[in-house]
């Protein structure tokens, strides 16, 4: 693919994995270990064509509420996927980081998290930003919180650079997988002005190839931010 006009932030909504499986007569969990490899290749790939921001929405403030075996082992996949993809990342120069309140994962998770973004710091080719326990009204109001604290004024640029996103560009193009037609409070401030692509196909059926053809569409788009 030619590099020219590659979204320098691309954020994805990775929706459908439990659906997959249900269709597949397999549990839920399978759906998110198969997913797990969507995010491997869909990384790689943007990483390769020029993509510098790639932010995936990995466990929201509102998936607590799911089953809670559910919950156990998505922490327990996370944990397992970040320690497997640390050679992943050296290998194809991608840097490591997270947006979300981590506060409330377990100390072991939290500690692989870090440690993953420790090993990568140096890391240039691209950033691959995972949402964890994020929720755009929660990034807001704890952003809000420290402006306030901070005794700065009231401003766009002031609360952006509060924001967990405070050292990356604004969202050029937002996917949502799965047929779903919604944002679910995700990056609501970044995507002011994202151009935005809805697909039927379910995350674990996600293809570099359909990327391609979202990114090819992207191109064609004429991004006016408000003006003529």
């Amino acid at each position: 693919m030619s590099s020219s006009i590659i979204p320098e932030h691309i954020a994805i909504i990775m929706d459908g994995n439990g659906r997959w499986a249900k269709e597949q007569g397999l549990k839920r969990t399978a759906g998110h270990e198969e997913g797990a490899k969507t995010v491997r290749n869909i990384t790689e790939h943007c990483a390769k064509i020029g993509v510098k921001y790639l932010t995936l929405y990995a466990f929201s403030t509102e998936n607590w509420s799911r089953p809670k075996l559910e919950v156990e082992f998505l922490m327990k996949l996370l944990e397992k996927y970040l320690q497997s993809e640390m050679e992943i990342y050296i290998k194809n120069n991608i840097r490591f980081n997270v947006i979300g309140d981590l506060s409330r994962f377990s100390n072991s998770l939290q500690k692989t998290i870090q440690e993953v973004k420790d090993k990568t710091k140096n890391c240039t080719a691209m950033t691959q930003v995972l949402a964890l326990n994020y929720g755009s009204r929660d990034e807001i109001t704890r952003a809000v919180k420290k402006l306030s604290q901070s005794g700065k004024q009231i401003t766009q640029e002031n609360i952006a650079s509060f924001l967990d996103t405070a050292d990356m560009p604004d969202v050029d193009l937002l996917i949502r997988t799965s047929g779903e037609v919604r944002l679910s409070n995700y990056l609501l401030w970044q995507s002011a002005y994202a151009e935005m692509f809805f697909t039927s196909t379910y995350w674990p059926e996600f293809t570099i190839n359909e990327l391609d053809d979202i990114i090819s569409d992207f191109k064609k788009r004429e991004r006016r931010f408000g003006g003529i």
